[in-house]
């Protein structure tokens, strides 16, 4: 049985008063530098993070397995999602994690808010606040910018809901051993260096490059720092202008228009996001810049598959879409089954480079792949 609501953000008390004043700190990951673990660097410290995600992996790829009688619910989830975007990402997810969690078996209960990326702490913290008052098993949130720290810091400490963070793979440092249930998604910086060496080895000639940041955060660095060194340490490519945008397409697409008069001889644009990239599109587009300036996309849902099809984008990084609500799923069952401690603490999903002259037929087997809840 599913029952799905939507719930209108409405005023109520700040979460901050709401929660117990902080957690405490462990020794662990301290001694290392950088403000979160790479993927690379938390299975090298931590070698069992690294079985334990191969198994896991194994259990998101494959067929559900029924839970057994202790799992019954029903189970509250809460979601608060930044979903207000062109990307499906978001929603094609809730999709996944409702029906996997129907093939499980589980019984719940799923509150869903969205709000748009960037939304105001006082926004958030009241969609917190409210959900919170249905006493919730599961919330899961994202973080990107600093502010989001402070919320899922008390969350934790508070040891109620258990939190699962979406669309984040590297762990805070500075949490030590007080960290969230679940850190899901697919990693930013693996996806973008996935884009970097196919752009590196498909326009090797000198040429002058934008990078389009999304919100000043993590997602932005993330996505587009390891492009930017890739480029820079590559003789020829000249870094002539970076923006933060926002995750919009009328910010993007404005200052792309701008871009392309100052630099009419720019010869790619580098697009950290879905809203990025469709707004850089419709700049070069309109410019009439479309045989010498190129673009990507990121993330490869359906509106950027579309302009993949189109030839408005070069190229995009898919990333096999509902792996991470089948991951959350799957967490939450072994959870209920009392399994806790099966669960890793990261799950990173695969990626497919995706590029405007691949064949139709692989673009359909990619998607049958990625969005196999979701279609």
């Amino acid at each position: 049985m599913r029952r799905t609501r939507l719930i209108i953000p409405v005023l109520c008390i700040l979460i901050l008063a709401m929660l117990p004043p902080g957690i405490a700190r462990s020794q662990f990951g301290r001694e290392a530098s950088g403000e979160f673990w790479t993927l690379p660097e938390l299975f090298a410290r931590f070698p069992q993070q690294r079985e334990l995600s191969e198994a896991f992996t194994q259990k998101v790829v494959g067929a559900a397995m029924p839970a057994g009688p202790a799992s019954q619910g029903p189970v509250r989830i809460a979601v608060l999602y930044p979903g207000f975007q062109s990307s499906d990402y978001w929603r094609r997810s809730i999709v996944a994690l409702e029906r996997r969690l129907d093939e499980i078996g589980i019984r719940y209960e799923i509150t869903t808010q969205f709000s748009l990326p960037g939304a105001e702490i006082r926004e958030q913290t009241q969609q917190i606040a409210d959900v919170l008052k249905s006493d919730p098993d599961y919330l899961v949130f994202t973080l990107d910018a600093l502010r989001h720290r402070v919320i899922v810091e008390r969350l934790i400490a508070r040891g109620r809901p258990k939190v699962i963070l979406q669309n984040i793979t590297t762990p805070l440092r500075g949490w030590g051993t007080d960290q969230p249930f679940l850190y899901a998604g697919f990693d930013h910086a693996t996806g973008a260096m996935m884009l970097a060496d196919r752009i590196l080895e498909t326009r090797p000639q000198p040429e002058k490059f934008a990078i389009f940041y999304g919100l000043k955060g993590h997602v932005s660095h993330a996505r587009a720092e390891p492009f930017r060194v890739a480029m820079l340490e590559t003789p020829g490519k000249q870094l002539v202008a970076s923006y933060y945008v926002g995750f919009d397409r009328d910010k993007a697409r404005d200052a792309a228009t701008a871009l392309l008069r100052r630099h009419p001889d720019l010869g790619f644009i580098y697009s950290s996001s879905t809203d990025i990239a469709l707004g850089v599109a419709d700049a070069i587009e309109a410019s009439g810049l479309a045989a010498t300036v190129a673009t990507n996309g990121w993330g490869g849902g359906s509106a950027e598959l579309e302009d993949l099809a189109r030839g408005r984008l070069a190229l995009t990084v898919m990333r096999m879409n509902d792996d991470n609500g089948v991951a959350i799923a799957e967490a939450i069952s072994l959870d209920l089954q009392g399994r806790g401690d099966e669960v890793p603490l990261v799950f990173s999903g695969p990626f497919a480079l995706v590029s405007s002259g691949d064949a139709p037929e692989r673009i359909e087997e990619l998607k049958r792949r990625a969005f196999r809840y979701s279609q």
